[in-house]
């Protein structure tokens, strides 16, 4: 059901209809479940994936269409974007991945590989989809960071530092668009039940030196009060919300869903 408020503010479903998103990282996990939620919400959606089939697949799914690029390879990107009608109304920068190590064994390549794919490329697409947003008078801009752009925890540099600096971004870019009809705000689970987190448990055991149901009951869910990992369907529904006529006031924003994690 859906009520309207005194301010003229739609409440209840969001309504994207006649809107265009883009999802990078769009074809698995927390970006798949963030396609599915704003095409069901209206939206004709880009699903952005290094996978070709099940990048092409989802897209066939929800009506969309599918963008298979590498968004780490920078060069690259900057010509496709040169070329390619980036006319969307909602940008979610969500393609990221995962390196476990400590510091002095971190290679530098993979942090270089970790912070052109999670901080680079969302800077690049930004600036790419800006202009339009400001010439259309509206605009969503949800990155997703990780309780982990809040906080940092051990062996996972270049991940909190990537997430650090995408945490930077969305707030200049709110401070800059916002009163031209643009939001950015970041969303921030806490361990969220994606294949990205399951690679990881067994990175993880090996580094903390325990066992895999270890890392997830003492690395995991320890600082959690709620002792359960995020599902990617919950992080879909806030970032549709986020895009959603309501929330039209949330603006820079770090939105946690971590079970109470940053409560501490």
């Amino acid at each position: 059901m859906t009520d309207v408020s005194a301010d003229g503010i739609t409440l209840g479903q969001p309504d994207l209809t006649g809107r265009r998103a883009l999802v990078t990282g769009g074809a698995s996990g927390i970006g798949r479940a963030c396609v599915q939620r704003l095409a069901a919400a209206g939206a004709e959606v880009v699903v952005c994936d290094l996978d070709r089939d099940a990048a092409a697949a989802l897209a066939d799914e929800v009506g969309g269409r599918p963008w298979v690029t590498d968004l780490a390879d920078l060069e690259s990107l900057d010509r496709e974007l040169a070329e390619a009608d980036l006319a969307v109304d909602v940008l979610v920068n969500n393609a990221g991945v995962q390196h476990v190590a400590p510091i002095e064994d971190f290679p530098p390549d993979r942090f270089d590989l970790i912070t052109r794919l999670m901080l680079q490329a969302p800077f690049r697409l930004v600036r790419a989809v800006l202009p339009g947003m400001y010439d259309r008078g509206w605009g969503r801009i949800v990155n997703i960071s990780s309780a982990h752009g809040l906080v940092a925890s051990p062996y996972k540099v270049a991940y909190v530092a990537a997430k650090h600096g995408l945490e930077g971004l969305s707030k200049v870019t709110a401070l800059e668009a916002g009163d031209r009809g643009v939001t950015s705000n970041c969303v921030n689970p806490g361990y969220v039940r994606t294949p990205l987190v399951e690679r990881q448990i067994a990175d993880q055991a090996r580094t903390h030196g325990i066992t895999e149901d270890e890392v997830v009951t003492r690395v995991m869910l320890e600082l959690p009060s709620v002792k359960r990992l995020v599902e990617p369907a919950e992080v879909g529904e806030l970032v549709a919300f986020v895009c959603s006529r309501a929330a039209t006031s949330i603006n820079g924003a770090s939105l946690t869903m971590d079970g109470g994690w940053l409560a501490r």
